[in-house]
């Protein structure tokens, strides 16, 4: 059997086009839910045409700050050390698929290995070489390599990153994401949330950069600084919002007239906000894969980055120096890209791979 374990918006964006293959092609599979996110996930679940967990470890709000993250940890893990059949089924074999860099994605690693399972590891190999940035990643990746038996690396950079892990690496080409990039632009969406006039999206949650005062006080100047002359809608993620409120941004933030503050969207209504931007401000890895593909104009507010898509390129990394941001915002079309379709297809590389120890 497969099982795929997974907990957050991120990690079901990048896994769907697996699920997708897998429910397209009559695999069976078994999903669990970690309980790490839970709003939009139904809609999201829907909007890809995926059934809904086999098993959900926790219901609730989403997990959002620091002791929330180590109450709900501890109890995953009680109810795989007391409920290893309930969450996995009686058969004795199988592989659990895991993804990326989150607590989720250890706890899943831990569960398959607490029950005899082997452990595959989806986007394997990312690496930013710097143990504490980003915090808890960078850490959360490396203990998953060693639990790990498969590790499934988009491209031959991060597959050289796991040389002395797993018995069994895969190189797929390139990051899932792609497959559900292909997938959206596919598809005929909704636009009655793009705006008339010129705009560009604000997306940004590491734990790095909001949860430290000074380095939250730091993106919001930027942010003011880049709403001079664009329009920006500045997409909220739930610990993002609890930290404008914290800090007392909010009042401040909703005064701007050039600034917009939007709740998160389903994958398919961000992608055509995406699609539609003069440039996107993140510090999200998945949104810079997705600027990467589409050629998009793309700010990264990192010091470093794991993933090499569209360095160089469209992508700036801004390592927060103020020439280097006032340089991108003054001439963002500057990295403009043509938009860029993978001829990879990493979801079946995994799907094929997965079979053989199912």
């Amino acid at each position: 059997m497969i099982h795929v374990v997974l907990g957050t918006k991120a990690q079901l964006v990048k896994m769907a086009p697996v699920m997708v293959r897998l429910r397209d092609r009559n695999i069976p599979y078994r999903f669990v839910h970690t309980g790490q996110h839970q709003a939009t996930m139904s809609e999201m679940l829907d909007e890809f045409g995926l059934a809904h967990p086999d098993v959900v470890l926790h219901t609730g709000k989403d997990i959002v700050s620091l002791p929330q993250m180590a109450v709900w940890a501890a109890k995953i893990l009680w109810q795989c050390l007391t409920r290893r059949r309930a969450i996995f089924g009686e058969d004795p074999k199988g592989i659990v698929l895991v993804h990326g860099d989150t607590l989720s994605t250890l706890l899943g690693a831990g569960m398959g290995k607490v029950a005899g399972l082997r452990v595959g590891h989806v986007e394997s190999g990312l690496r930013s070489f710097r143990l504490f940035h980003p915090f808890p990643e960078e850490i959360t990746r490396l203990l998953t390599f060693r639990l790990s038996d498969s590790l499934y690396c988009p491209g031959p950079w991060a597959l050289s990153n796991v040389a002395k892990h797993g018995s069994e690496r895969v190189d797929t080409g390139c990051n899932t994401l792609a497959d559900t990039l292909a997938m959206a632009l596919a598809l005929d969406r909704r636009r009655d949330h793009v705006p008339a006039e010129p705009y560009a999206l604000v997306s940004l949650h590491r734990y790095e950069n909001i949860f430290d005062r000074d380095s939250f006080a730091r993106l919001i100047d930027t942010i003011e600084e880049l709403a001079r002359d664009t329009r920006l809608l500045f997409i909220l993620h739930p610990p993002t919002e609890r930290q404008i409120d914290r800090q007392g941004y909010r009042k401040r933030l909703e005064a701007n007239p050039n600034i917009e503050l939007r709740p998160r969207y389903t994958y398919f209504d961000f992608v055509t906000l995406l699609e539609s931007a003069r440039f996107v401000v993140t510090d999200g890895g998945s949104v810079q894969e997705e600027s990467s593909y589409l050629g998009l104009p793309c700010l990264l507010m990192r010091h470093a980055t794991e993933r090499q898509e569209g360095l160089g390129e469209n992508v700036v990394l801004s390592n927060f120096d103020p020439d280097t941001i006032r340089s991108f915002a003054a001439n963002p079309d500057a990295h403009r890209r043509e938009s860029a379709a993978s001829t990879h297809r990493p979801s079946d590389a995994i799907v094929d791979s997965a079979l053989a120890w199912a």
